[in-house]
């Protein structure tokens, strides 16, 4: 016998909290348990006033981030999206059904204020990175690399030419100084690479000037070179 399905649901009151809502084996809540976010208030504490309005919880900034990433979510405009109507993703923030999830610009203006030239993110990554290891996540076992273009927001015909010189090989002086080293360890003389410098003119965009200009596709654009590596677990 067919059974045609009722929306009375859609108005029925429970007694339930977040947290009998979101699965058990859930991987939010296996990060929550493994991952302690406390150590990011002293890394940020200098970059806030001690005056003024209350901020947005920077825990719970890093905590978008990790979701939209972890998650493979495009966007922060989706990530937020996701976050209003995901039970899941609201439990691993701490937030209520009731409260309003932070609007997308937010985190935009956080990156360039508080974020830009200073390595405030990297050490976040580095000690959550750490953390992962340690919880045996991630695995230095095997380590899988691999790039992919990512086409920037710019008109490929609307672009300067600089003239500029680049080294003919990379990290030149580094690695110079990597085998002086060793030659004076076993008593031989100095290593001079004589690496002559290349005349280069490349194209820079006018609305996108770190971007590349790449032939990607049989199709010049401007675009970046995105690289990625995970471990055996697929984790990045």
């Amino acid at each position: 016998m067919m059974k045609k399905q009722s929306v009375e649901g859609r108005n029925q009151f429970s007694m339930l909290t977040i947290d009998d809502l979101v699965p058990k084996d859930h991987l939010v809540r296996k990060i929550d348990a493994t991952i302690q976010f406390d150590f990011i208030y002293p890394i940020v504490e200098s970059t806030y006033s001690t005056s003024g309005r209350p901020s947005i919880n920077p825990v719970v900034l890093i905590k978008l981030v990790f979701i939209q990433y972890l998650f493979g979510i495009r966007s922060m405009r989706q990530t937020i999206k996701e976050v209003e109507t995901n039970i899941a993703y609201r439990w691993f923030l701490g937030y209520s059904l009731e409260k309003r999830i932070p609007h997308f610009s937010t985190l935009g203006k956080n990156y360039v204020r508080r974020f830009r030239e200073n390595t405030l993110f990297e050490d976040i990554f580095s000690h959550i990175l750490e953390q992962t290891v340690k919880a045996g996540f991630v695995t230095e076992d095997n380590l899988y690399i691999d790039s992919t273009h990512i086409k920037a927001n710019a008109n490929k015909h609307k672009f300067a030419k600089e003239m500029t010189y680049s080294q003919a090989k990379a990290y030149q002086d580094e690695l110079e100084d990597e085998i002086n080293k060793e030659r004076i360890l076993i008593g031989k003389c100095l290593f001079t690479w004589n690496a002559e410098s290349e005349l280069n003119l490349p194209k820079i965009s006018h609305s996108d000037p770190e971007s590349g200009y790449y032939v990607w596709e049989r199709e010049k654009q401007f675009a970046y070179s995105a690289h990625a590596s995970c471990d055996d677990n697929g984790l990045f």
